[in-house]
C-alpha cells in the first residue's frame, strides 16, 4: 500500500499488467510503449488532479513506470502539480489547442485590428505566448507617421511589455512566478492588471514606446492571446491606458465572442 492507503498497482519488472492498461486506456495501442503509457497517464489526468499512488490505480502501471513518466512529461509541461503537490494536466497542452485554432483567431482578427487602429491612431498587434517568447500573429499598422512597426512573426520578450503583463497575468501559481523572474514589471503591477482586465507601458519593452493591451479568451476562460495598441509615449502620453483602455477592452471582448462562436 502505499502511504496514502491507495494500492500501488501489480509490478512487473516496471510493466503493468496488459489488461488493467487495456481497461485504462480510450484507444488501442499504437505499439509504441512508452507513448500508450503517457497517452494512458494523461488520459487519467483528464479526470482531474490525481496522487501518484492514484495514478497507479487509475493506469494499472507500475509505480516505479508512472513516477517516471509524469516527471518527463512535467519536465516538457504536458503535466504540472497543484498547490497540493498532486499531478495535473500541464499548461503546455493549453498552448498547443490554442495553436491549433490560432486560425480561428487569425481569420477574425483583420477587421477588428483595422478597426481599433482607427479608433485610436495607433498601430494594433496580436500576441499569442510560444514558449519562453510572444509571438506577433496579426498586425494593422498606422499608415503613416511615426508608428511602432511590429511585423507578423515577431518574437518578443515574455519580461516586458503590456502584451507580456497580459499573456503572464492569469497563468497559474508556478509560470507567475516564472514569468516575474527577471521581468520589467511586478506581482503589483500584474495583479491590477487582472482587477482592471487590461494592462498598460511606459518605455517598458523599448525607451519612448507605450503600449495598452487587453486579453482574448478562449472557450473555457483561459487566456490564449493579447490584444494591443502601441506607439510613441508622446502621442499616448503616459497614461495610455486613460485614453485607450476601453476600445482595446471592447476589441479583446470581440475577438473572444470569435473564437467561441467557432466552437459551437
Amino acid at each position: 500500500m502505499d502511504p496514502s492507503g491507495a494500492p500501488l498497482g501489480t509490478p512487473l519488472g516496471g510493466q503493468g499488467t496488459g489488461e488493467a492498461l487495456a481497461l485504462a486506456s480510450t484507444t488501442a495501442p499504437s505499439g509504441v510503449g512508452v507513448v500508450d503509457k503517457a497517452a494512458t497517464i494523461l488520459d487519467a489526468l483528464e479526470a482531474g488532479p490525481a496522487t501518484l499512488a492514484q495514478l497507479v490505480s487509475a493506469t494499472g502501471l507500475a509505480r516505479p513506470t508512472v513516477h517516471r513518466l509524469a516527471v518527463a512529461l512535467a519536465h516538457h509541461r504536458f503535466v504540472g502539480r497543484d498547490i497540493q503537490g498532486r499531478f495535473v494536466l500541464g499548461s503546455r497542452l493549453v498552448e498547443l489547442a490554442s495553436a491549433a485554432g490560432e486560425d480561428r483567431l487569425i481569420a477574425a482578427a483583420g477587421p477588428v485590428l483595422m478597426n481599433l487602429r482607427d479608433a485610436t491612431g495607433e498601430s494594433a498587434q496580436i500576441f499569442r505566448r510560444q514558449g519562453d517568447w510572444r509571438v506577433c500573429v496579426a498586425s494593422a499598422e498606422r499608415p503613416i507617421g511615426l508608428r511602432d512597426t511590429i511585423p507578423v512573426g515577431t518574437q518578443l520578450s515574455m519580461k516586458a511589455g503590456s502584451a507580456a503583463q497580459v499573456l503572464v497575468a492569469w497563468e497559474d501559481h508556478d509560470r507567475l512566478l516564472e514569468g516575474l523572474r527577471h521581468a520589467r514589471f511586478s506581482a503589483t503591477v500584474l495583479a491590477g492588471v487582472r482587477r482592471r482586465g487590461w494592462a498598460q507601458s511606459l518605455g517598458e519593452r523599448e525607451p519612448g514606446i507605450a503600449s495598452v493591451s487587453a486579453p482574448v479568451r478562449g472557450p473555457s476562460g483561459r487566456v490564449i492571446a493579447a490584444v494591443s495598441i502601441s506607439g510613441p509615449i508622446e502621442r499616448l502620453t503616459r497614461q495610455p491606458g486613460r485614453l485607450h483602455a476601453e476600445v482595446v477592452v471592447q476589441a479583446a471582448r470581440q475577438l473572444t465572442e470569435a473564437v467561441r462562436a467557432t466552437t459551437q
